[in-house]
């Protein structure tokens, strides 16, 4: 059942947390109901998160330092779309600065959201398949450990304390299934 989006009445921003802007939505839904509803809305140009695949079998995952959980995790390529950059450059230049690999395929698959309900910040999902060694520098304060991961063993990495990023986590299980649905049509 489609629900027409409800009324804008007003929408004011004020500053959040130091760097951080939150909106207030002054909204009527179509019962006549009407909530204030707040929101980080998105900034910059957005983001990307890639798979890397060494093959149709294994993905490229990276360990680096979170200082969220303060503790080194596992977790895919990802970054900011910088001013300019479509999402497939931002992915192949990411990959290049955190695992070390450009891509000649770049496919965009969908894009995620963390908590739709609060942020307005949406992700870029990118499968990055065809790959060649190439670095470029990058803004991590040290070395990225790059770790081969077979698909078929994500069962595995979902139970590995150190692999707890939600979206990493989507976006390997999309990529799997995407996977499988293009070997069928095949």
């Amino acid at each position: 059942m489609s629900r027409p989006l409800p009324i804008v009445h007003a929408v004011r921003r004020r500053q959040g947390d130091p760097g951080r802007v939150i909106e207030e939505l002054d909204l009527e839904f179509s019962n006549g109901e009407r909530r204030c509803y707040h929101r980080a809305p998105a900034i910059g140009h957005g983001a990307v998160i890639v798979v890397p695949l060494l093959d149709d079998d294994t993905a490229l995952l990276i360990r680096e330092y979170a200082a969220g959980t303060h503790r080194y995790e596992l977790g895919l390529v990802k970054g900011k779309i910088d001013p300019g950059e479509t999402p497939e450059e931002a992915a192949d230049r990411e990959l290049k600065e955190e695992a070390g690999y450009g891509a000649r395929s770049l496919t965009v698959l969908r894009r995620i959201s963390l908590a739709p309900t609060y942020m307005g910040h949406e992700t870029v999902l990118v499968l990055a398949r065809d790959l060649y060694e190439e670095r470029l520098p990058g803004d991590e304060p040290e070395p990225l450990d790059v770790v081969p991961w077979r698909l078929d063993a994500l069962h595995e990495l979902i139970l590995d304390d150190a692999f707890s990023e939600g979206r990493s986590i989507a976006s390997l299980f999309l990529v799997r299934e995407w996977l499988r649905h293009a070997d069928i049509a095949r």
